[in-house]
């Protein structure tokens, strides 16, 4: 039996990484679990799994929880959900956090000796050097739930020390794969959110859509499998069924392939080094038919170049295009900015900035906080 805690259960990741649980009960059992302000299906979520710890965002719904649920222990805001995850009797994280709420409970819990399966790509983002070097010196697990990563992962057991050329990420060109820039240009968000493949929350698939989605893994890639931006190749492979792939020195290459399922790598990181029976949907060669690759373009989509930047200049600068990203993002959604002006005020962001070194967690929210202010005043003015 695995004891679980859930970094935001009512998101598509962790709704998911419930049903694995509730599918599981010999296995996994849910002991602390975080919502953010979805607390009538939060509330669904701890009748069904009556967990020791719970959190929420803002302390008022926890007040009112802990009133409804006397035999389960609250916290509440970044704080209480960094200290549930410290102190929970879990053995694994699972971390689905949305955005860079998401690094500080993923440190705390790895100085507390615990595994984490993680979703939470600003984590690595904004601060892999902190985190990995956490990773080292606790000894933890530290699994990736994204398919991409855990594609590569799978990849990589098989590996017995010998030396990776490069990584292969596949992505599947979002709703706007073949547009040019002008095409682009008068995209509406309901446009964005319409992904072809995957169903997932609305920011990152508006990251797909731009190919952010992908920078952003690169970036993760780098640090989480110790290989240089410049040998991460990204590939758009329409069919989503190759996950990724990893190169070997000798031109062997071995790719992961499957249902775009995410119950796949979520079940396998829980579960790891074992695989859980039937965990997700079967893949079929024959009804698939064919798979296709191409290229990505760079040019239209800007954001890929900016990552391969971004990581390059190294210090604060992946922090600092991640949270111009998120404004940028956030401000699309709202109909405030055009799809094209998300990479113009991510690469105004960078541009501005010094990307110093930052050495701490507080070093990394503050230049966060810092880079949401410009990219405010940098929409405020697109807008006028």
């Amino acid at each position: 039996m695995k004891d679980i805690c859930v970094l935001g259960s009512t998101g598509s990741i962790g709704t998911q990484t419930l049903d694995i649980a509730a599918a599981y009960p010999d296995s996994l059992r849910v002991e602390a679990m975080s919502c953010g302000r979805n607390t009538e299906l939060f509330r669904e979520q701890l009748r069904r799994f009556k967990p020791r710890l719970a959190a929420a965002a803002l302390e008022e719904d926890a007040l009112e929880l802990s009133r409804e649920f006397p035999d389960i222990q609250f916290y509440s805001g970044i704080d209480g959900i960094s200290r549930m995850a410290r102190e929970s009797e879990s053995s694994i994280v699972v971390n689905s956090l949305l955005g860079m709420i998401g690094i500080r409970p993923t440190y705390e819990a790895l100085l507390a000796g615990k595994d984490i399966a993680f979703a939470n790509k600003e984590t690595l983002v904004a601060a892999g050097e902190i985190i990995m070097s956490a990773v080292k010196e606790k000894g933890a697990a530290f699994l990736p739930v994204d398919s991409e990563h855990s594609a590569i992962f799978q990849c990589l057991q098989g590996a017995a020390g010998n030396p990776v050329r490069k990584l292969i990420l596949t992505a599947s060109g979002g709703p706007f794969r073949g547009y040019s820039q002008g095409q682009l240009e008068s995209v509406s968000p309901a446009q964005a959110l319409r992904h072809p493949n995957w169903s997932m929350g609305a920011k990152i698939t508006i990251d797909s859509a731009t190919m952010m989605n992908k920078g952003l893994e690169i970036i993760e890639a780098s640090w989480l499998f110790g290989i240089p931006a410049e040998d991460i190749e990204v590939v758009v492979h329409p069919q989503s069924a190759v996950h990724s792939a990893v190169e070997f020195m000798d031109g062997a290459v071995i790719a992961q392939i499957g249902s775009p399922d995410m119950k796949i790598p979520i079940a396998y990181a829980l579960s790891y080094p074992k695989r859980l029976p039937e965990a997700g949907r079967p893949f079929s060669f024959t009804e698939l038919g064919s798979m296709t690759f191409e290229k990505p373009d760079h040019e239209t989509f800007r954001c890929l170049a900016l990552a391969y930047e971004a990581i390059a200049r190294g210090g604060s600068c992946p922090a600092v295009m991640n949270a111009a990203n998120e404004a940028a993002v956030a401000a699309f959604l709202s109909e405030r900015i055009g799809f094209t002006d998300i990479p113009r005020i991510v690469e105004s962001c960078m541009d501005a900035d010094p990307c110093e070194a930052a050495d701490s967690i507080d070093a990394i929210l503050e230049k966060e906080r810092l880079t949401r202010e410009r990219a405010e005043r940098i929409i405020e003015e697109a807008g006028r």
